[in-house]
């Protein structure tokens, strides 16, 4: 449902359509507070509606922090940099961050990245070795990996 700028909303259908916002796919409170500030609440009402997503665990931020880590490495194949600094952006707790890590096994996060590599590297069709090293190693510290993993997987694929 589309609502003009001058239309005003009320508490009680604001607070229906941030449920479904929240119910939809788990959300950060910076989430939240964007979707808020295109509706023209005023200060009152956005905290009245925080409080309530909050009490009836709409909003959690260590649900979101868990799911956000666990999405972005099993489906984009992201690392742990670029899923730290993302979660960051957001607002997370250091606390929240360190217990989204923890849904990421170190046997799976490794197997992952030893797999993105080698894809990777088959294709490149770059011939000069140095090219193709800076081509992989932007490539995989782009997506978060850690920088001893990339050059020690690099050196191991691209030996001179």
């Amino acid at each position: 449902m589309y609502t003009s700028p001058k239309q005003s909303i009320t508490l009680t259908e604001a607070i229906k359509k941030m449920e479904r916002y929240c119910a939809y796919q788990e959300r950060c409170h910076k989430d939240i507070e964007d979707k808020l500030n295109t509706m023209k609440l005023i200060p009152e009402a956005k905290e009245k509606i925080i409080l309530h997503l909050l009490d009836y665990n709409f909003l959690n931020e260590e649900r979101f922090a868990k799911s956000f880590a666990r999405g972005k490495f099993n489906i984009k194949k992201w690392g742990k940099q670029r899923i730290i600094r993302e979660l960051k952006y957001r607002g997370i707790s250091e606390y929240n961050l360190k217990t989204a890590l923890k849904e990421i096994s170190e046997k799976d996060y490794l197997d992952t990245f030893h797999q993105l590599a080698e894809k990777k590297y088959n294709t490149i069709k770059e011939t000069n070795k140095n090219k193709k090293r800076k081509k992989l190693a932007d490539y995989l510290l782009y997506r978060g990996w850690e920088t001893n993993l990339v050059y020690e997987k690099v050196n191991e694929l691209i030996s001179f």
